[in-house]
């Protein structure tokens, strides 16, 4: 008897066409049984659909779960109450026109203070989110808080939450992944899910001593969320030099059970020659010594191979920036003979058909690694920030310390 492939299989149907005859018994039972799954799976689509995870293969499905939006024509995202400001940032060019064109399509955020960008109940989830902000980005750091949580899920700094950490407004490079993407305009994007059971609540402060400008809108669905769905997280690190000689840590600390999805890393070398031989290592559930997963070298997690180098027309090597849907290097800063004096790159690696799985805790390291003479690894003390992108259940553990504004200053 075939067990485990379908364990509660509707009854055969008398007016269900026959089969050819199989060669064995064992052939004949298989097809059957697979034949039962797939009307059995048929017959669960009756169930009412929440309107999550979304793809062409379920886009046409009608679900009871409501859109909302939030943003500065709609901060509460209440049905019925957008585009009814009076006062606001477009104020003086409608000023002809009055309320419902565009009196408030951003808003001012003062240096050094935080504004609640968005705040809403549920059960729901977020489902996209689109910013486009002015000033330094990496001093404007993005918070997410999830029923009722004191201390945040997600605490990033905005461009390294979009994958952009060396991105700034006179030079924002543009790519394209799954989760995140950058359009032309420096206009921020991500599709990362985000469910939530009763609220949520997104902060921005802006760490700068000068006011900056940011639109945005967060488009989520109010729906019942699944019994097993994870919270969304995501942590940023920086150390400029590394402390430790040759090793980096991504994340550590996390207990609970979920997912790991995602990297994104900036890296800014202090040594000429090749950076990235080092091996990214997974530690699951207590692991100690040794990991559960270790990668080949740094260009190869990030779904690259051989310095991520092609030849020109003139026959020289050079790196190339690449972006796809589940991994990409979009940016190398080169040095331009003054001020940008160092090679800098921006890569990030999506672990959406491979996600990390772990039941008690996780902690992830990528090692810093060069050549030196005599073909021998040379430990690197290089500039590295990092995002860990991951869902659990709550609550999670504290986060370590958001560097300090000095220390968060691209420079």
């Amino acid at each position: 008897m075939v067990s485990g492939v379908c364990p509660n299989p509707p009854p055969p149907n008398p007016a269900a066409p026959i089969l050819p005859s199989m060669k064995t018994p064992l052939r004949l039972l298989c097809t059957l049984t697979a034949f039962a799954c797939i009307r059995h799976a048929a017959a669960g689509a009756d169930a009412p659909f929440d309107g999550l995870g979304l793809n062409l293969g379920n886009l046409y499905r009608v679900s009871p779960a409501q859109t909302r939006s939030i943003g500065p024509e709609n901060p509460t995202g209440e049905p019925g109450k957008a585009a009814m400001a009076t006062e606001g940032t477009g104020k003086s060019a409608s000023r002809e026109l009055g309320q419902g064109w565009k009196v408030s399509p951003s808003i001012d955020v003062a240096g050094r203070s935080t504004v609640v960008l968005a705040d809403m109940g549920g059960p729901g989830c977020i489902q996209q989110i689109w910013m486009t902000p002015s000033g330094d980005w990496r001093l404007a750091i993005l918070r997410f808080y999830w029923d009722g949580e004191k201390e945040p899920s997600v605490e990033v700094p905005l461009a390294d939450f979009f994958a952009s950490g060396w991105a700034r407004p006179d030079h924002c490079p543009l790519f394209s992944s799954l989760p995140v993407c950058v359009n032309p305009g420096s206009a921020f994007n991500c599709y990362w899910q985000m469910p939530f059971r009763s609220h949520c609540r997104i902060t921005l402060e802006n760490m700068a001593d000068k006011p900056m400008v940011i639109y945005y809108q967060v488009n989520y669905t109010l729906t019942p969320v699944p019994a097993d769905a994870g919270y969304f997280h995501a942590q940023f690190r920086r150390e400029n030099p590394l402390k430790s000689k040759g090793i980096y840590t991504i994340l550590d600390g996390v207990s609970g059970s979920g997912q790991y999805v995602g990297t994104y890393l900036a890296v800014g070398v202090h040594e000429n020659g090749w950076w990235g031989e080092g091996e990214i290592k997974f530690y699951i559930d207590g692991d100690r010594d040794f990991p559960t997963v270790c990668g080949t070298g740094t260009e190869d997690y990030f779904c690259g191979s051989y310095d991520f180098e092609t030849k020109g027309p003139d026959g020289k090597g050079r790196y190339t920036e690449f972006s796809t849907p589940y991994s990409g290097m979009p940016q190398v800063v080169r040095p331009d003979g003054l001020y940008e004096s160092q090679q800098r790159f921006s890569l990030y690696r999506w672990h959406i058909t491979d996600p990390i799985r772990f039941q008690k805790g996780l902690r992830v390291t990528i090692q810093d690694l060069g050549w030196q003479s005599g073909g021998r690894y040379l430990q690197l003390q290089d500039d590295i920030a990092s995002v860990a992108f991951w869902y659990q259940t709550l609550p999670h553990a504290p986060f370590p310390p958001l560097p300090s504004r000095d220390e968060l200053e691209t420079r």
